[in-house]
């Protein structure tokens, strides 16, 4: 675990692995932090240079008042990279995480050698969906809608099978700072990567839960459709957050994807 100052901002994040291997960066999606790829990671920690972090105004973090965009998000992860002297990585980003690997790849092209995005899109939701959702967040808190959220990131199953889990990420969430959650939700609601996902010609694994309602597989297919280097596949018994559903599985498309590129030695 270790703290990085980007700009005035303390990033946390945690690198592990091997230090001479191809790094993988993981990007969290909004309302968690670095954990939900705790599933995921031993999978690829004894191959790779593993690089998490919590993205500002999230889990271990500070939080700028100042106006945060997509772009903000996305000079903090080059921040963090520079900090760690890594010139080239590998992306593994959801839902929001997504579209920070999105406009990292369209923005800095020669940092990323391929990607897997998950959960995710050029333009997520509508203007007055997540207008409505800051609102209620600042005037009521965000136990207020905790539930209703959580009901997006997992499929029924998982929440009867895995009761004491399914607690735990509610914690996760209702414990995210609202200034920190809501800020994000503004730059999402700001954000619209659709021209830029055209000319994007990163290798990339597109990803999508079969479940998915809050990022569905026809938007999420439609966008990897209109990217020029692109592959897409839809993970079974998976809602929002297949990285924790169903870990192994994702882990195991991440590998071979990877591996097909040349990535693993």
């Amino acid at each position: 675990m270790g703290f990085t100052d980007i700009g005035g901002v303390a990033l946390h994040h945690s690198v592990q692995g091997h230090r001479r291997a191809m790094p993988v960066v993981f990007i969290n999606s909004l309302g968690t932090d670095l954990r939900i790829w705790d599933g995921v990671v031993p999978y690829l920690a004894d191959r790779f240079r593993i690089v998490r972090y919590d993205k500002r105004g999230h889990g271990l973090s500070d939080w700028s008042p100042a106006p945060n965009t997509i772009r903000t998000h996305t000079n903090d992860l080059v921040g963090l990279l520079d900090s760690l002297q890594i010139d080239e990585t590998l992306v593994v980003g959801i839902s929001v995480g997504g579209m920070i690997a999105l406009d990292l790849a369209a923005t800095y092209p020669r940092r990323v050698r391929a990607q897997v995005l998950c959960g995710t899109g050029p333009k997520i939701g509508t203007a007055e969906m997540w207008n409505e959702r800051i609102q209620t967040l600042r005037e009521n808190g965000m136990d207020t809608l905790s539930d209703a959220i959580l009901s997006r990131w997992f499929t029924v199953s998982f929440a009867q099978t895995k009761p004491a889990a399914y607690r735990g990420y509610r914690n996760m969430l209702s414990r995210t700072p609202v200034a920190g959650y809501t800020s994000l939700c503004e730059a999402i609601r700001d954000a619209d990567l659709t021209e830029a996902v055209t000319a994007i010609r990163t290798k990339s694994l597109v990803l999508c839960g079969a479940e998915d309602v809050a990022t569905p597989p026809e938007l999420v297919g439609g966008m990897a459709k209109r990217m020029p280097q692109a592959q897409f596949s839809i993970i079974e018994e998976a809602a929002h957050l297949p990285c924790i559903e169903q870990p192994d599985v994702m882990a195991a498309h991440i590998m071979r994807f990877f591996e097909e590129n040349g990535y693993v030695v």
